[in-house]
């Protein structure tokens, strides 16, 4: 009888069966769901949102628990493979680039050529823009900060210290958590909304797209800490860490030109 050996000639990881893709892809559809029923006003639509959320949630959770699995005690990420993961990390951090682009083209759009139904003006009549040097100022001093909190404990990983990495993941999530806590403070202020002509559906569209990013980014730190004090991560074997701080950068630098364009020269 011949006997069958599972045998891998390859260097690359097959992943094995998931259903957090399944469960992820419809807790997207339900959070979005939520999300328009809660700003139509429908029944149960802030139910329904909170629902997504805690599903989207937690299948981002277990998806990162196996994944974190298969690089930490499993050892399926060779040289190969993180490779691969750095180069697809790279291309979606270029395909968010161009989602914040087309948010900025409808901005300067709308701005540098402001429409009759508008007035023929920027801000439009009736809008009365946000202070630029208040919170805005404020929450870009935390998220600059962040920044570099960041890459403090991102040379202190490459160095092998263990205690000030795990320092500058803190401060970075203490940052940014104050940004968001901060935006909605701005938010719930804002004397105008989303509805509130193209000004409106411009500023809350790139804003809250970015604060979206802020969240997404501040529990892919959040991960990258408990993985650090878990010993998963050493500064030998850091790649899941080393794209959360690119993420954090990206969001870093978009902010930068939101604040220069949206808040500054928006308001003017």
């Amino acid at each position: 009888m011949i006997k069958s050996h599972n045998f891998q000639f390859f260097p690359y990881h097959l992943v094995e069966i998931s259903p957090w893709p399944l469960v992820l892809s419809f807790a997207l559809l339900n959070l979005t769901i939520g999300a328009v029923m809660y700003m139509q006003g429908y029944y149960s639509g802030d139910l329904i949102l909170e629902l997504g959320f805690i599903l989207t949630l937690g299948g981002m959770a277990f998806w990162f628990r196996d994944v974190g699995n298969e690089a930490t005690l499993g050892g399926h990420h060779t040289k190969q493979v993180k490779k691969g993961l750095e180069i697809g990390f790279i291309l979606f951090v270029i395909s968010e680039i161009f989602a914040f682009l087309s948010i900025f083209w409808a901005f300067f759009h709308s701005s540098l050529s402001p429409a009759i139904e508008i007035g023929g003006v920027w801000p439009p009549q009736g809008i009365t823009p946000l202070n630029p040097f208040a919170i805005p100022l404020l929450n870009t001093i935390l998220l600059v900060s962040s920044g570099a909190f960041v890459t403090y404990g991102h040379h202190a990983l490459i160095n092998g210290n263990r205690k000030n990495t795990l320092i500058g993941l803190e401060l970075t999530v203490l940052f940014a958590v104050l940004f968001t806590f901060l935006q909605y403070l701005e938010y719930a202020n804002a004397s105008f909304s989303i509805s509130d002509s193209v000004f409106g559906s411009a500023f809350y569209c790139s804003t809250g797209l970015h604060g979206i990013h802020v969240i997404v980014g501040t529990i892919f730190i959040i991960v990258q800490l408990v993985r650090t004090i878990n010993y998963h991560i050493t500064n030998s074997h850091h790649q899941g860490c080393e794209s959360a701080i690119l993420y954090w950068h990206f969001v870093d630098i978009v902010w930068l030109f939101l604040f220069i364009a949206v808040y500054y020269w928006g308001g003017l």
